[in-house]
């Protein structure tokens, strides 16, 4: 039991520090296109990710590394749907309608960066710091820990005891939307990221290794049932 327990638990971290790309595929009359070839690339490394609709014409695209991406849609009797400029972010989950047009496979339909990318599954109130901010705002001694007071609604926490000598001296407690400085949830990776003793933060990698992190409050999903003020997600740079 308390192996099956471990095994959740790592699982359930697993899927935070990613992301998925959901749609519905479509014909000009909004007839559902079962079978249709569906792959994504990350531009930034080349991985490709393939699936097929179902037969509501659904697609759905899990565990994705975030980074921009190039979606394209082929069925026979229908010309390919490319879209680029697709961004994902931390724990991001959009839905892409995809509309086909009536040709051949080896016809195009671009369609270009901007399309709307429609997030469903979380209500939760959240915010992204992107690698650019975290290389370019200037940081007290290369603590990206400090860039979690862009986020809003989060103030640094007076301690009353919470940080203590025998925590990393980068540790920091921080209060999110009124929570205690030790009710946030870190993770980096997927993996959790709290000092045992207090719960307060363990050090954040340096600036340099981050791709980027998320702060989320207020409905968060269950998965961060860990504790109950917010949750930090932080996720580190790809090889290319």
């Amino acid at each position: 039991m308390v192996l099956a327990l471990m095994l959740s638990s790592i699982a359930a971290a697993q899927t935070v520090s990613v992301a998925q790309i959901r749609g519905t595929v479509k014909d000009a009359s909004s007839a559902v296109l079962p079978g249709a070839e569906v792959q994504v690339t990350q531009t930034d490394t080349g991985l490709t990710r393939n699936a097929l609709t179902d037969e509501t014409g659904t697609f759905t695209l899990p565990n994705l590394p975030v980074g921009p991406y190039r979606l394209e849609v082929a069925l026979p009797g229908f010309s390919t749907y490319v879209q680029t400029g697709i961004v994902l972010q931390v724990n991001s989950n959009p839905i892409l309608p995809v509309m086909l047009q009536v040709g051949t496979v080896n016809e195009t339909v671009q369609v270009e960066a901007n399309a709307s990318m429609v997030e469903i599954h979380d209500n939760a109130v959240g915010q992204v710091i992107d690698q650019r901010r975290i290389l370019e705002l200037p940081l007290n001694g290369r603590q990206a820990t400090q860039l979690i007071l862009l986020s809003g609604a989060a103030v640094p926490s007076a301690g009353g005891g919470v940080i203590t000598n025998k925590n990393y001296p980068s540790s920091v407690a921080i209060s999110v939307a009124g929570g205690a400085g030790n009710t946030t949830t870190y993770l980096v990776d997927g993996g959790f990221s709290n000092d045992v003793l207090t719960n307060v933060s363990l050090p954040l990698p340096f600036p340099d290794a981050l791709q980027e992190f998320k702060v989320e409050t207020s409905a968060v999903p269950a998965r961060y049932g860990v504790h109950p003020g917010a949750t930090v997600n932080a996720v580190t740079r790809n090889g290319t």
